[in-house]
């Protein structure tokens, strides 16, 4: 399964909950798995393919957010976007700790414009949406639901 969405969504929250839970979690934000192609950050193909090609017992939930991404929506079970009002996201980006991308006035400007543009297309494409104002243990049981009902 992939987890996507803006920054500020509770993306990696949920993640960590996962992982808590005993779940196989990536988070592609961190590590080698992107470099960065004309100023984009994308996902270095063969690492993902090697990633989603590895046999495994249970789900797999693989958290990011690349330009890229859409070309391996093929070997997901599910594409689950992760959505919240800007006034949430914004104050977790204002209050949260261990990554300071979007405390400045630049990177809220650059946040907003992924907003308009990119969060759209990621609804489009998905084939779930969870909002994340409810608790992250709430997120983590519907994504577990989800994995199950996919099969994989």
């Amino acid at each position: 399964m992939l987890i996507t969405g803006m920054s500020g969504v509770g993306k990696s929250t949920v993640l960590a909950e996962l992982a808590r839970r005993g779940y196989e979690t990536v988070d592609t934000d961190y590590g080698d798995w992107i470099h960065v192609v004309d100023e984009e950050p994308l996902w270095r193909e063969p690492d993902i393919e090697a990633l989603l090609g590895r046999p495994r017992t249970g789900p797999l939930f693989v958290l990011g957010t690349v330009a890229n991404q859409v070309d391996f929506y093929p070997r997901f079970a599910a594409v689950v976007l992760l959505s919240a009002p800007r006034d949430v996201i914004f104050h977790r980006l204002r209050t949260r700790t261990g990554n300071d991308f979007g405390k400045t006035a630049a990177d809220l400007a650059r946040i907003t414009g992924d907003i308009d543009e990119i969060e759209p297309l990621l609804r489009a494409s998905a084939t779930h949406e969870l909002d994340t104002t409810r608790s992250a243990a709430e997120v983590a049981d519907a994504l577990v639901a989800i994995a199950d009902a996919a099969g994989r």
